[in-house]
């Protein structure tokens, strides 16, 4: 296997006869032993502390959004790293959203990012939000 990892509570693996994922931003997949707990987090988004968006800017809002998972899983004693799995959302996709969102996995992630789905959507919950993950974390 290549690109393995071992992580606070789970392994992050891609078999050698698929495609490297990590440019892209993912992991193929990941493993959490038995007896790990699970943190699910919500779909977080670009908000501001009172809940409104932080800018009309994509990029932004996928920053802001990375932040806000990392302060969801700060509640139960975990980072980033803990992520096993992410869905993300984006309004309106197309290959010119890829960039950002990748440079923002790969400044928090490096080259061992979590497993991930990615969803071309036309709208979120309010009409300025962009882009909205949800999470499922790996507690040790």
């Amino acid at each position: 296997m290549t690109n393995t990892k071992p992580h606070p509570a789970h392994t992050l693996l891609n078999p050698p006869a698929l495609h490297d994922p990590v440019r892209f931003g993912y992991s193929h997949t990941a493993a959490v032993p038995a007896g790990t707990g699970l943190v699910f987090v919500s779909g977080q988004y670009g908000s501001a502390p009172d809940g409104s968006v932080v800018s009309p800017d994509f990029a932004a809002q996928v920053n802001q959004t990375f932040a806000n998972l990392a302060t969801a899983l700060t509640a139960h004693g975990l980072d980033l790293s803990h992520v096993v799995s992410f869905r993300a959302y984006v309004v309106d996709h197309d290959v010119t959203k890829l960039g950002p969102l990748a440079e923002a996995i790969a400044q928090h992630w490096g080259t061992t990012p979590p497993t991930q789905t990615l969803l071309g959507i036309t709208s979120l919950a309010m009409p300025d939000m962009l882009f909205e993950v949800e999470a499922i974390a790996a507690h040790p």
